[in-house]
């Protein structure tokens, strides 16, 4: 595997964006895969994932979104995003990888997948941007009744009132986390942490202050309305109807309602008209399903589901 670390100016004219590629040792690439990473925590975490596709053929790449990982001017920016649209901005951040990458690699099918917060903005990105994809994986997503994301941006523009968007409330991430009462979430039990049933990756996570940090008023804001697009069935009947799309989670996964909102995602893709939609349920899997006890399994399904459609 050969990794390549580069940059690129965000569209929010202020942040250089950390990017990663990792491509086969041989140079020849069946298809591409481009990983979006989830709130809290930054691309270098899907390295063996990455390196295990570029082993089978992949060329692999993704980025730090802006406020997560190196794609910071300072440390003071971790959970913030941007004024005003950010949701917008990194999509178009996605965007713009994508067709760096295209530029570079012309004709090779391209696939992408987002996980957790990631799963929401891809979900957001193929209303728009979806065509000429070869699929796309929604990965430890979930579904909120998008009243539930009014109420979320209603609370985060009034608190930003007072204190100010970069202002992190440790009340808005109690709230922002209930669905996870069935787990640890401070780290400190590490067989029953909601991300995964692997102690060494739970202790590693949680010693790591790019992913310890409380999110600001605007990271919540601008999550809570990609959360809401995303779950307005008008917004998911615009994504392509030949676009195939693989939903996929761990069944004890807490931010998809342990299945049930996993499926009621699924159900929306299909009720949109999408000719090839696929459901994955892991049993026993928590939140991150390739930092998972067994993700070997993972790895494996995810490479045949994308070369299937190559």
């Amino acid at each position: 595997m050969i990794r390549t670390d580069f940059t690129f100016m965000s569209k929010d004219g202020r942040t250089p964006v950390h990017a990663v590629r990792w491509a086969p040792d041989s140079g020849e690439c069946r298809a591409v895969l481009q990983l979006t990473h989830g709130m809290q925590e930054f691309i270098d975490r899907y390295e063996p994932f990455a390196t295990y596709l570029a082993d089978n053929g992949f060329l692999v790449v993704g980025h730090d979104h802006i406020g997560h990982g190196q794609s910071i001017v300072t440390e003071k920016d971790w959970g913030y995003f941007a004024p005003g649209n950010a949701g917008r901005i990194l999509v178009q951040d996605m965007h713009q990888l994508r067709l760096l990458t295209q530029k570079d690699h012309p004709g090779l099918p391209y696939f992408m997948l987002g996980h957790s917060m990631g799963s929401f903005l891809l979900r957001r990105y193929i209303v728009s941007r979806g065509e000429g994809l070869h699929g796309a994986i929604v990965m430890g997503s979930g579904f909120t009744e998008p009243h539930s994301s009014e109420m979320g941006i209603l609370m985060t523009r009034t608190m930003a009132k007072v204190f100010g968007w970069r202002h992190r409330s440790v009340l808005l991430t109690k709230l922002a986390f209930r669905k996870n009462h069935r787990f640890d979430m401070s780290g400190k039990d590490l067989e029953n942490n909601w991300l995964t049933r692997d102690p060494e990756i739970v202790k590693w996570y949680y010693s790591q202050p790019g992913c310890t940090y409380t999110f600001t008023l605007n990271g919540y804001k601008n999550l809570f309305e990609t959360v809401r697009f995303s779950c307005l069935q008008e917004n998911v009947d615009k994504v392509p109807k030949d676009l195939p799309v693989l939903v996929v989670s761990g069944a004890e996964d807490s931010v998809g309602g342990y299945g049930e909102g996993v499926r009621k995602v699924t159900d929306m893709f299909r009720q949109a008209g999408l000719r090839d939609v696929e459901l994955s349920l892991y049993e026993g899997y928590r939140h991150e399903i390739l930092n998972e006890i067994g993700k070997e399994k993972v790895f494996e399904d995810l490479r045949d589901w994308m070369l299937n459609r190559v």
